[in-house]
């Protein structure tokens, strides 16, 4: 492993990457810690600052797969997305829309997590080449692993096999 690729790399994406390993660590104490208090508070608006840091950020970072217009491919779609629900996230706490709130938070951090961290780790993007060095595919298979378990995961809960965190599920037979 090595950070040669990010210490190298422009400023727009040292800043992405920056943000991104701020919004990934402190996410789950913003978004799943159960008391709802002032760290809850001070926690969200770093994380909602670190988020909308990522998402303008990736504004500046050209597309290297599929430049459709200019610099931008269809990657900087999640720019818009990102904004746009932090900005519904955000307006739903204003109007003490609690579970609306909570709802579009959890959502834009695993959609962050789980979308764009596939794509960032497929061979010959910058985040492969730190993790995996010369192993580049095993980026592919990690993702493609991490894939076929989440929606084994998702299929499992659908089909009542296995219960919520926290709750007893059915076994599995």
């Amino acid at each position: 492993m090595t950070l040669d690729p990010i210490v190298t790399a422009p400023l727009a994406v040292q800043v992405h990457v920056v943000a991104a390993t701020v919004a990934i660590l402190i996410g789950p104490v913003a978004l799943y810690r159960a008391r709802r208090d002032m760290l809850h508070r001070l926690v969200g608006r770093m994380w909602v600052l670190a988020m909308a840091t990522l998402a303008i950020s990736a504004i500046f970072i050209p597309a290297a797969v599929l430049p459709l217009l200019g610099p931008f491919g269809p990657i900087h779609a999640f720019v818009i997305w990102t904004l746009y629900s932090l900005t519904r996230g955000m307006r739903a706490i204003f109007r003490r829309d609690i579970a609306a709130h909570q709802a579009e938070m959890r959502a834009l951090y695993w959609q962050a997590l789980g979308i764009t961290g596939v794509l960032t780790l497929l061979p010959g993007r910058r985040l492969n080449a730190v993790l995996f060095g010369d192993a580049e595919m095993m980026g592919f298979w990690v993702m493609l692993a991490l894939a076929v378990g989440t929606i084994l995961v998702l299929w499992l809960r659908r089909t009542g096999r296995l219960g919520q965190a926290g709750q007893a599920g059915r076994q599995i037979i």
